[in-house]
Formats: C-alpha cells, structure tokens, sequence
C-alpha cells in the first residue's frame, strides 16, 4: 500500500493537484514512511523556493476580546474566566518598533473579533502610523470577519496581507465548529473579497479538529488548490479547559507535519508557517514543521504582560520570554537545523 501511496505524492509534487479520492486515500492510511517520503520531497521544494531562508512575522496579539463563540476557542465570549485585555494605539506602535529593532520587517496585528472597540477607521490609522514609521516593513492584519469596505478601508490604508483560516471547507462541520450566528458563506466571501482587494491572503485549517474526517481534509485540499492563498496556517487542534471542547482530543502531531508536506507540495511558492499550535504539541515541532517544508515562523511581540491572556488553547508556548529572547531561540533553533533567520518581508513571488 506506502508504494502505491507514494505514487499519489509523486503525482503531487509534479501535477500540483489531485483527485479528492486520492486525497482521502492518503488521508485514511498515511504512516510514518509515507509522511517521511512527503517531507522530504516538500523539503527539497522547500529549499528550491526559498532557499535555507526562514521568514520571521513579529505577532503583536492587541486584544482577546471577540464577539464571537467558537467552540474550540479560549478567547469566546461566554469564557467569564477569559482575563480580558485591550492595547492602545500607542503600545501596538511601541511593540512594533521594538520588533523593528530586533530585526523584523513584518508585523502582524492579531485579536479577537472586537470590532466595535477597534474599526476598520482605527485599524487603518494604526496601520498608517506603522508605514510611516517603518516603510519598508510590511503589516499583516489577523482581525476575523469584517464587510468588504472595511476590508478595502485598511488596505487602501497600506496593508499588505490578511490572515483568515478558513478552518474548515465542510460546511456542516463547520457548523459543528461554531454558533449558529456565523455563517459559513460569508467566511469564504471575506476570504474572496480580500484576493480581490489586492492582499496577500491567509487560508487554513485546523489539523484534527472534533468531528473531522478525512474526507473533510479532502475538502480542504481541494478548496486552497483552488483558491490559492499566499500563505496557508495549519495547525493541530488543541484544547481548551473553558470551552465545550475542553475533553476533545488533541490533533495530530504526525498529521499535521504531513498535510504542511502537501500543502508545499501542492503550492511550492506558498508561506507556510510552523506554526506555535505545532511547538506546543511537541517541543521541537516547529523545527520539524520546516524540514517538512515549512519556511516561516511567527516569533511573538506582545508585552509579555498580557502574553497568558491570549490563549486560545491550553498550554501555549512563548508567553514570558522577551522579544529578543524569542527572537535568538528561534534564530538558534533555526540555525541548528541548517536554517537561517532571514531579515526582510518575506512577500508572496
């Protein structure tokens, strides 16, 4: 079975795509040769692409309050014990020009879905003032599911990407995912709208959420093959102790290190992180994320203050180290691995 298996990778790396039966195949009966088998190949891509460079993004987490009710999510509304936060204008601006001095020349604005506290109008400015001060760094913004003029507000504004994993492409599970108030057409309406606006846009997917089978994989494989993000975040799902799915199981780490695999197989140029879900999951599991064809990793800039407040799942790592301890962690993680911390944007070809 791994040989005819490996033929269906092999079609992979040289057609880009595949049947959804052939997706669902690998998904139902990958092991750990086939996953080596993929990893290597996606390395070898890897390495084509980009060289031995890693892309570093300086992630400044200005908010965890959100309007909305995830299942899987620390940071939903009805969590009460969720410790809430709110940065100002002035401390997003001082922790991306600590990370300018650090060395990074991306930064990415994440929170909650807390639009009514910060608007596009907000954002847009926020995002001004940091082109000002920085112009050749490039602002990523991670805010959720806001409408079309919001969307083009912020862009017009100067920002360059937007992250918006999609989460699932199944809509019953993503209903499974989330309240009955979001809507799964209008998250893949904003991800359509932010293409269309010119930004370099994020999909992804959670690597084992509950209820997920392999067939809903193949959904997903299929929709980024067709959507073709500039970056793609996936990671495995992790739990909660606050939320409904605190007793689901935890995604897994093996499952995950092979769909990054495919997912550089299947969009060579793509920005693929390894992400901090996948270092929490194992100790050295953002490392193993880029010799599986990953090639950037997200370090955090948030005041090391509020770091334990933004938890969307248990366990998370990197909340008490400085911006510059970060940075030399992953700078020496990288470096030993035969990797290099690249200092420039990091733009999608």
């Amino acid at each position: 079975m791994t040989k005819n298996l490996k033929t269906l990778i092999d079609k992979l790396e040289t057609e880009h795509t595949l049947t959804k039966p052939e997706w669902v195949t690998l998904f139902d009966n990958f092991d750990d040769e086939l996953r080596a088998y993929a990893a290597e190949k996606a390395r070898a891509v890897s390495l084509r692409e980009f060289g031995n460079k890693i892309y570093i993004r300086g992630i400044v987490e200005f908010s965890n309050v959100c309007k909305n009710d995830c299942l899987y999510c620390g940071i939903r509304a009805s969590n009460s014990n969720a410790n809430r936060y709110r940065l100002t204008d002035d401390e997003i601006l001082s922790c991306c020009d600590e990370g300018y001095g650090y060395g990074f020349r991306t930064f990415v604005l994440q929170s909650g879905e807390d639009h009514k506290e910060y608007p596009a109008s907000r954002m847009a400015e926020i995002v001004r003032k940091i082109k000002s001060a920085h112009p050749d760094c490039a602002v990523t913004l991670s805010l959720g599911e806001m409408e079309y003029d919001d969307y083009r507000l912020m862009r017009e504004a100067g920002a360059d990407r937007y992250l918006l994993r999609h989460e699932t492409a199944t809509k019953a599970l993503y209903q499974k995912l989330h309240p009955e108030a979001m809507s799964f057409e209008h998250r893949m309406e904003c991800l359509h709208w932010l293409k269309d606006l010119g930004y370099q846009t994020g999909a992804g997917m959670m690597i084992g959420a509950p209820y997920q089978t392999s067939d809903n994989l193949a959904d997903d494989m299929l929709f980024l093959r067709e959507f073709e993000p500039q970056m793609i975040g996936t990671g495995p799902f992790l739990p909660h102790k606050d939320t409904p799915f605190k007793d689901k199981a935890k995604g897994s780490y093996e499952l995950t290190l092979f769909v990054l695999s495919l997912c550089r197989l299947m969009l060579p140029d793509v920005l693929l992180p390894a992400t901090t879900a996948l270092g929490t999951i194992r100790p050295d599991g953002r490392e193993q994320g880029v010799l599986a064809g990953a090639n950037v990793i997200m370090p955090n800039l948030s005041p090391t203050a509020v770091r334990k407040k933004y938890m969307l799942y248990d366990g998370k790592i990197c909340t008490e180290d400085s911006t510059d301890k970060c940075k030399n962690c992953v700078q020496a993680r990288m470096k030993r691995i035969g990797y290099e911390v690249e200092i420039t944007r990091g733009d999608h070809k």
